[in-house]
Parts: C-alpha cells; structure tokens; sequence
C-alpha cells in the first residue's frame, strides 16, 4: 500500500509536467500556424477549368473592369487560363504599388507580342527593372530629352507644325481626319529628330510618315490583342491567332527602314571622321545613339529598340490624345470659345502660335489634362509583374501575375471627382495654387502617364508637341462637323483607347491675313 502511494506521488508531477509541456506544444504549433498563415487571393467572379474568365470577358475591358469593381471591390482577381490578373481601382491601392513598393512592382508583364516587339525585353517600355533598364532610361531623359536637347529640336517643331497649318489651309471647306494631320505632324517632328538628314519622301515616292504611322498603328493593335499563346502558353508554338506572325511582319518592316538609314549615318560618318564618330555640338538622337555604341553604353539592338520606342509611342499616344481633344472640345462650345478667346488675348489675331505662347495658355493646358482625365490613352497603363510574393490591400499578390492600374477608373471615380463623366476643364484650375495638377503622378487621382519608377520617360516632348499643335489649330481654323454628321465618342478599346470612328472635321479659314497661313 505505501508503494502504490509513493509511486502515484511520483506519476502524478510526471503526468502534470508532460500535459504542460503537450500543452505549450499544441499553443506554439497554433500560433506559428496563424502566423504564417498567408492573406487570401483578391476576390474575384468564379473561373471555368482550364480556361478560366476567358469566355466571359466583352471586348470594352475597360468598362467590363470598372462593373466588375463595384462587384467585386476596389481590388480583383481572374484567371485567363492559368494567368492570374489583377486589377487595381483606387489611388489608395495604386500608391501601395507605384510608391509603397515600387521596386517589387517596378516589372514589365512581357506577352508574346511585346517580347518580340521590343527584342525580348531590351527596350525601354517592356524591359524589366534592371541595371540595363535604369541605363536606357537615363541615356534617354539625359541624352535624348534633356532640355538642352528640347531647346535645339524647337525649330523642328516650329517649321513642322508651320507645314500643318499650311498643309490645312490648302484643304480649307473640305473633310480632314485629324488623327491622321496630327500623327504625321508628330511623326516628322520626332523623325528630325532621330535622323535630321532623312528625307520624308525618296525618288521611289517612299514617305517615311505614312509608313511610319501604319507600322504604329499596326503594331499598336497587335500589342493590344488578346492572345491564347500569353494565357495558355503549351499553345504558343501554334500561334493560333497569327499574333506572333503578324507582330515579326512589323518587325522586319521596322527593321528594313531602321538599318538602311542607320547604315547611311555610319557610311557616313567614316567619311567624315576617322574615328566614324561626330563632333558637333547638336547632335540627332541617331548620332548620340550611335556615339554612344561605339564607346560600348549600347549595343546594336538597344539603339533599335529605342529608336522604335520613339517613334511608336510618341506618335500614336499624340495622335490619340489631340482627336480626343479635339472631340471634346467641338462638342463643348462653351469650353471652344474659352480656348479661341484665350488665344486671341495671349497670341493675337494677327499672329501665329509660337512655343513660348504656350505656357501662358492655362485654359487649352486645363483642356487637355481634363481630355486625359476622361479618356486616358492607355487605360491600364502597361501592365506590370510583381518580382517578389506580396501584400497589397491585405490580399497576397503572387510573384509574377499580371497587375492592372485601371486609370481610367479611377479618373472617372465620383469619390474623387465631382460629374466625372461630365468634361469640364474647369476642374483643373481651381485650387491651383494649393493642389497643382502635373503629369508626374504626384496626385494618384490623375496619372495617365503613370508613376514611380516606370513614369513614363516622354512626357516633356509629349506636352509640348499637344499643346503645340492643338493650339495651333484651334487659333488658325475654325472648325465643324460635315453636314449630316453628329458627335461620336464612342471609344474602341485595345492598348491604346481609341476614337472609334474617326473625327473628320472641316477647317475654315480663322485669322484675317491669308498671308499667315503660307
């Protein structure tokens, strides 16, 4: 009996002692669990297998995201096939991404079509968040749009946008597509300055603008198509929908006109100088490109992939923005005649519009940032492709998906702006001294050029060529509709959102002295 009570005096601290034990055990266990427990996927609609949301999706995506915003919340997921997107609708949420963390967020989602445009990735616009992209783009804001550079290139501008106000005059009663008068006024801007020598046209009647502007136009619907080779990529080798066919097509024509004009230059330049190298003060962007290859900055494909990035993207999102503007501002006579009264006050009607007019011009300015507000360019901007595992809105972002900044959302989110469907440039001059509206992405309530590291590099050429051309159009020429004809701002979506039916308008002659037009 005193064995039985020694040994149960001896199990029963044992027993008690192992419990505890057991017990702190099972809690760490349960708090480890918790705590690496990884915040849920973003809502989203529910997926078929296989394929996913594909069979759902409409053709306008940027109003399908906004619906499926009031769905689902201010940030959303779906699959196309097994890519995962997301898509982001506030400014709260886009600061967490182009600010908070930017670096993580700071890649290119590369499809098919895009690798092969911009040479798997070694151009500005798709290139990732590397030591090789920080260097295109410091050669391109430092070299290429310093305001230096700007300075120099101003009598291009100049004689150009004079030759479009001629090129109007000549047309004065008839039908004019105004995409098409501001692309090639673009165009042969920006093609003076990359090659100041070139010839629009050749003795075969080659025109380097019009080719220019159906290879942009081309190659912009080809970026902004669907492909299945991007969601379903076993398919890619069949190329179902002829996207990787198509976009080499563009490629190679790009490439015949890049090299015969590249080689031309560097024939050139060894005639020249011995060392094959120019040593003017003023240099084109082909020759600073050029330079800048032979002392081993640049290899042979980025100078092309730059050169492409120059030309695509400054003229086709120009060309968009100003039959936007001009879209806009014809339906509103209001807002027209607030622009023409400002120009005749600042420039005069016995005068043509000069650059340094131009920031003077605080109307037409507030008319084209409320014309990006309503019908941002690229409405998703260019997707971008987390590099790490991350949190955003409290929801986990997967390393590599595909994330969408629905700009055009969030600019006509009536949280933020009053009637935004309404186009009232009005908007952008009030308070101007306390909240000044830029395109620098200060403000994530307006950011059509984007933010963070991936702004876009442009925007000091692109500001300049807008308001440049607009107001000399506006304050040459009065403008209407053919007869018969009503305002259309019906948008067709793609990477770019586009008019979509042309604006052809009818100028009539505006300032008294016919002798200003020639």
């Amino acid at each position: 009996m005193t064995e039985n009570k020694h040994e149960l005096a001896m199990v029963v601290p044992l027993a008690i002692t192992i419990s505890i034990v057991m017990l702190g055990v099972l809690w760490y266990k349960l708090t480890l669990s918790s705590s690496s427990r990884s915040p849920p996927l973003p809502p989203g609609p529910r997926s078929l297998p296989i394929v996913g949301y594909l069979p759902f999706l409409g053709r306008d995506l940027h109003n399908e995201f906004t619906n499926m915003a009031h769905t689902y919340g201010p940030i959303f997921k779906f699959y196309l096939g097994s890519k995962l997107h997301v898509v982001i609708n506030t400014p709260e949420l886009a600061k967490e991404v182009v600010r908070d963390q930017d670096e993580t967020f700071a890649n290119r989602d590369l499809t098919v079509a895009a690798s092969i445009i911009a040479y798997e990735g070694q151009d500005l616009i798709f290139s990732k968040n590397n030591a090789t992209w920080r260097n295109l783009r410091k050669i391109f804001v430092h070299e290429v749009l310093s305001n230096k550079n700007l300075k120099a290139c101003s009598s291009f501008r100049r004689d150009e946008v004079r030759k479009t106000i001629k090129n109007v005059f000549s047309k004065i009663g008839t039908n004019v597509d105004i995409r098409e008068i501001a692309f090639l006024t673009e165009s042969n801007v920006i093609t003076r300055m990359i090659w100041d020598n070139v010839s629009y046209i050749d003795e075969k009647g080659f025109n380097l603008g019009v080719e220019l502007q159906t290879m942009a136009s081309n190659i912009t619907k080809i970026l902004g198509h669907p492909n299945l080779s991007d969601f379903f990529p076993t398919l890619a080798w069949f190329d179902l929908q002829g996207v990787e066919r198509n976009m080499k097509k563009e490629v190679k024509k790009r490439g015949q006109i890049f090299e015969s004009i590249i080689e031309d230059r560097i024939k050139s330049n060894n005639k020249m100088s011995p060392d094959g190298i120019r040593h003017e003060e003023n240099k084109d962007f082909l020759q600073i490109l050029l330079d800048l290859k032979d002392q081993q900055y640049l290899n042979m494909t980025q100078v092309n992939a730059l050169l492409s990035d120059f030309m695509i993207a400054g003229t086709e999102t120009t060309a968009t923005l100003i039959e936007w503007a001009m879209a806009n501002i014809m339906r509103n006579h209001t807002v027209l005649k607030k622009i023409q009264e400002e120009l005749v006050e600042i420039v005069g009607l016995n005068h043509m519009v000069e650059e340094s007019h131009l920031p003077k011009l605080q109307y037409l300015d507030a008319t084209i940032k409320e014309t990006f507000r309503l019908n941002p360019i690229v409405p998703f901007l260019v997707p971008r492709a987390p590099s790490k595992d991350c949190v955003v809105g409290g929801y986990r972002i997967p390393k590599g998906c595909s994330i969408f900044l629905n700009v055009i959302s969030i600019h006509r989110n009536a949280q933020h702006w009053d009637n935004p469907l309404d186009f009232n440039p009005e908007r952008f001059l009030a308070n101007k001294g306390i909240n000044k509206w830029d395109y620098n992405g200060n403000d994530l309530k307006f950011f059509p050029f984007g933010s963070g590291r991936r702004l876009c590099p442009g925007i000091p050429l692109a500001q300049k060529m807008q308001m440049f051309i607009l107001a000399s159009l506006l304050h040459s020429f009065d403008w209407s509709l053919p007869n018969g004809e009503e305002h259309d701002l019906s948008e067709s979506f793609g990477l770019t959102l586009t008019k979509r039916k042309p604006l052809i308008a009818i100028p009539y002659q505006r300032l008294p002295d016919a002798s200003l037009y020639m």
